[in-house]
């Protein structure tokens, strides 16, 4: 019997090993940190042993086959004992695709992954497709391979998943963009970053499809490289030679080998250049697939977008406050800075990837005047921003930053969580620091 161990039982890890034991495999699960209540109820249901708190090494190191947490680093100590031994090491998506033959719609970016793929999600359902929503969002892909399986799947796909996967298929593959994000992760090398994102076209043939911003430099440049095999469906915000999904004439038009489509791009439920790119990408691989026009005219005109991105909470004093907690990179901050019109008091800060804010300064000086830095170590923001912006407060707490922010904040005026950075240092995850950034404004609300 091959012994099959998972590194991390988050909603992954526990999918995998229900998977792995549905499939034969002896299975053993281990966690650094303390197993959240409802995987390790998960876990004890289908009597799987786990370890937590710690990695034992002599019950990992004699694995067959190792599926390993995206969010445990390369340079990890167990990792680097499992590189040593020789150790085949797989993401949950790669084990789970070896044991479906589902149409996989896989999403992936540095900014726009979550909405596209949400909004890809919600047109098949509309539609009236069996699909299921996997990745990054949604459950398990492969806890719904061993139990909830389905036709179609729609997965976000991370840099980090992407890393351990390798005969995984992408029947339609999207690439929104490509800036610079994680470098932390990739020796600060943003090759080996764009490399990664590259791996959602692995063993594409000529039958499958790859959905791409047609204006986005690295990907032009990469893609001169590589020569994909699959059908190419660039998509813009302008016709132009060769563009299959764009804006004209108040229209978005998509062209595909099943059909066109269009529809008044007012329209839109989603609004701004980005959800533009979003809904293109999304409605082309709905089109596809064949869903009917009406359908996807109909999705997306009524989709409710993502929480924690761009997400109005509430007008207080005639101040709106937006919670996009899940603008983890600078990139990510820029598209919610050129969307907003009005002043901004911008809440900035957490675990910095690397980041470079020049990418930003132009909207920052020209849009804040007021920054508010919620993290442990601010120090890098001080020194990019200081003289830059006329004030400038330091956070220790949600409720610090948001208290600032009402303060300094005037009528007509937006606040805005938009933290270019991971949230580890004082949250448990993006999440978190949404739902905090959530409550404090709703609190104020009731003072």
């Amino acid at each position: 019997m091959k012994r099959m161990v998972i590194l991390g039982a988050g909603e992954s890890g526990t999918g995998a090993a229900v998977l792995a034991q549905k499939q034969g495999f002896d299975v053993f699960v281990s966690d650094l940190s303390s197993i959240r209540p409802e995987h390790k109820l998960l876990l004890e249901k289908y009597n799987i042993p786990f370890e937590e708190n710690q990695h034992t090494g002599d019950k990992i190191l004699n694995a067959d086959e190792i599926i390993k947490s995206p969010g445990i680093p390369d340079k990890a100590p167990v990792i680097q004992q499992i590189i040593a031994h020789q150790i085949h090491i797989i993401s949950e998506i790669e084990f789970a695709g070896r044991y479906t033959g589902a149409k996989m719609i896989c999403i992936t970016g540095s900014n726009g992954k979550t909405t596209t793929t949400m909004l890809t999600y919600h047109i098949l359902q509309q539609a009236g497709l069996d699909v299921g929503l996997a990745g990054n969002v949604g459950n398990s892909l492969a806890f719904q391979v061993a139990e909830t399986p389905h036709e179609y799947y729609v997965v976000e796909l991370s840099s980090f998943q992407l890393d351990n996967m390798y005969d995984f298929k992408a029947d339609i593959a999207i690439l929104l963009n490509i800036t610079p994000d994680h470098l932390d992760r990739y020796h600060y090398e943003f090759q080996n970053y764009i490399d990664a994102k590259f791996r959602i076209l692995q063993n594409q043939t000529e039958a499958d499809a790859f959905i791409f911003w047609n204006d986005d430099p690295v990907i032009a440049r990469e893609l001169a490289k590589r020569c994909p095999k699959a059908a190419l469906y660039p998509f813009s915000d302008v016709k132009n030679p060769g563009v299959k999904s764009f804006a004209e004439k108040g229209e978005i038009r998509i062209e595909t080998l099943n059909g066109s489509f269009s529809m008044p791009q007012a329209g839109l439920a989603l609004k701004g250049i980005h959800n533009l790119y979003n809904s293109l990408s999304a409605a082309t691989a709905a089109k596809i697939l064949g869903v009917s026009n009406e359908t996807i005219r109909q999705s997306l005109s009524d989709f409710a977008g993502v929480e924690h991105r761009m997400e109005h909470v509430a007008r207080i004093a005639d101040v709106d406050y937006i919670n996009d907690s899940k603008a983890t990179n600078v990139d990510s901050c820029r598209y919610a800075l050129q969307s907003i019109e009005t002043p901004i008091v911008l809440i900035l800060g957490g675990t910095d990837k690397g980041n470079d804010y020049t990418d930003i300064e132009d909207l920052v000086t020209g849009k804040v005047h007021t920054l508010i830095f919620l993290g442990v170590d601010n120090e890098k923001l001080h020194t990019f921003f200081d003289h830059k912006i006329s004030r400038i407060v330091d956070a220790r707490s949600m409720d610090e930053a948001v208290s600032s922010a009402h303060l300094f904040a005037n009528q007509g005026d937006t606040v805005l969580l938009s933290p270019c950075c991971a949230s580890f240092d004082l949250f448990q995850n993006y999440e978190d620091r949404g739902h905090q950034f959530k409550n404090c404004v709703h609190g104020l609300s009731n003072d």
